[in-house]
């Protein structure tokens, strides 16, 4: 009897999907600079994308479906990083700093 290699194998998928879940919590509640924090929220992103790819593989009929839908996705992710890194230009022009610590008199 032949074994199941990995990649066809959905939990692998998932226990990887977490992983990239847990680095971008366990990032977004550690780094203290802006850039930081954007690259933890984007490997956030990456593992839902890996999640919404994963079932889209081993429980959909249509591929497509998904793989559309992933792409809406990254797309919504480079949109999301131009604008964060164009905020975070404007904060360093003014301050001097991309430390969160630093900014914290922009509290209202």
């Amino acid at each position: 009897m032949n074994p199941v290699p990995l990649y066809d194998q959905l939990p692998v998928y998932l226990v990887a999907a977490a992983f990239l879940l847990a680095v971008g919590i366990y990032g977004l509640l550690r780094r203290r600079t802006l850039i930081g924090m954007l690259i933890s929220g984007e490997l956030i992103f990456a593992g839902a994308s890996l999640n919404l790819m994963a079932f889209n593989r081993f429980a959909v009929r249509d591929q497509a479906v998904g793989q559309v839908f992933v792409l809406f996705l990254l797309g919504l992710a480079a949109a999301e990083i131009a604008i964060a890194l164009s905020i975070i230009v404007a904060v360093y022009r003014n301050y001097r700093s991309v430390g969160t610590r630093e900014l914290a008199e922009l509290q209202g």
